[in-house]
Order: structure tokens, then C-alpha cells, then sequence
């Protein structure tokens, strides 16, 4: 309402020149899961499209996106804040991806976005996991 906005702290006159005022909802955890998941533009297709320039599947775990959307309702941050938490997830590995050799996929998981470990990355000739941190 725009009461809401004078009490906020916009002027009067101000808000008199917004001809529509909508509230909004806030984003539940369904619905940050399904923004990381489903448009066209979707942050998990992006970050897909990305390692997928160094011939590299990437795969988020439904346990991540939870974890993902979970972190950014905590933030109070919204849709807004996902890129923030993927790309904090995902920087190092990116980094370091284009001077490993054999890595064919990178799985991250619920451990992965608390911080209790790093990306799992698959290599083809051993067919072994190991960590990105090189254990």
C-alpha cells in the first residue's frame, strides 16, 4: 500500500507518481529451487554451459539446490542472491579445472554448499572420485 511506502520513507509525492504498487511474496524454497532449475537461462544450465567449454559434465545434486536455495533464504537475499552462493561454490574449481587433466564431471552436493568439502570431480581413466582439492 502506499502507506506503507511514507512510513518506508518515500515522499508523497513521490510515490502519488508510481501509477501501480504491487507487493510481493516472498520466494519460498520450492520456488528458489525451481529458479536455479527450470528457465531457459536457469543458473545451473549457465554454470553447465560453462564447464562444458572445458568438455566437463556438471551435475548439482537435488540435495545442493536445496542447500542452495535454503542458504539464500537465510541471506534474505532472495533469487538475487543464488549467483552469489553458486559462484562462491564454484570459483575454485573453475579455476583450477583447465589444468587438470581427465576430469570429466563435477558433482556438487548438499557437503559441498555448507563448506564441508570441495566439488567431487570424475576422471575417466580412473573412474575414481576425488576431491578438487587434490586428497
Amino acid at each position: 500500500e502506499p502507506e506503507d511506502l511514507v512510513r518506508y520513507g518515500l515522499i508523497p509525492e513521490f510515490i502519488g507518481r508510481l501509477p501501480v504498487v504491487a507487493t510481493l511474496d516472498e520466494l519460498d524454497e520450492e520456488a528458489l529451487v525451481e529458479i536455479l532449475r527450470e528457465p531457459k537461462n536457469a543458473l545451473t544450465k549457465q554454470y553447465s554451459a560453462l564447464f562444458e567449454m572445458e568438455d566437463v559434465e556438471l551435475e548439482f545434486r537435488e540435495d545442493a539446490l536445496r542447500a542452495i536455495a535454503k542458504k539464500a533464504m537465510a541471506r534474505k537475499t532472495g533469487a538475487r542472491g543464488l549467483r552469489s552462493i553458486v559462484e562462491g561454490v564454484l570459483l575454485g574449481t573453475m579455476y583450477e579445472l583447465p589444468s587438470i587433466e581427465g576430469v570429466v564431471k563435477v558433482v556438487v552436493d548438499e557437503s559441498v554448499i555448507a563448506g564441508e568439502s570441495d566439488p567431487i570431480l570424475i576422471y575417466a581413466n580412473q573412474q575414481k572420485n576425488k576431491q578438487a582439492s587434490g586428497e
